[in-house]
């Protein structure tokens, strides 16, 4: 019934292992194409470079919008001339301080509007008063 000499089971046929090449020491690593070796620098790495990022220092405050803030508070015609030189200083230099330049500014033409309606309040008062105390000074000609 059955022939000797042909098993009874046909032979399995085992997948092909891959072949990666020589083998390794216990303990390395296998080198592929973008990994640096020990000790090399990294894509984009400065050589001798202590720090991994550039360093880029932060932009200095524009001196001009500073004092134009404070003086918004003391003199409002200074706070407005620094505050407008200053933000053209700062479009030119890409300095910081902008916002400091607008609030002193702001601030500015607050305070110079408010200067003017107290003037303009209070000048028809002022006439008035003059003009009543004129009238009733007791000289008569």
């Amino acid at each position: 019934m059955s022939n000797p000499e042909q098993p009874a089971y046909p032979a399995q046929q085992q997948p092909a292992q891959p072949q990666y090449g020589a083998p390794q020491p216990y303990g390395t690593q296998p080198q592929y194409g973008g990994q640096p070796q020990y000790g090399a620098q990294p894509y984009g790495a400065q050589p001798g470079s202590p720090y991994p990022y550039a360093y880029a220092p932060e932009p200095r405050t524009n001196v001009l919008a500073i004092i134009s803030l404070v003086s918004a508070f003391f003199v409002s015609l200074a706070a407005v001339i620094t505050g407008h030189i200053a933000l053209a200083q700062i479009k030119r230099t890409g300095e910081n301080g902008r916002g400091l330049a607008l609030a002193g500014l702001i601030i500015g033409y607050v305070g110079i509007g408010a200067g003017v309606l107290f003037f303009l309040a209070w000048l028809p008062l002022f006439f008035a008063v003059m003009g009543h105390s004129m009238s009733t000074s007791g000289i008569s000609s």
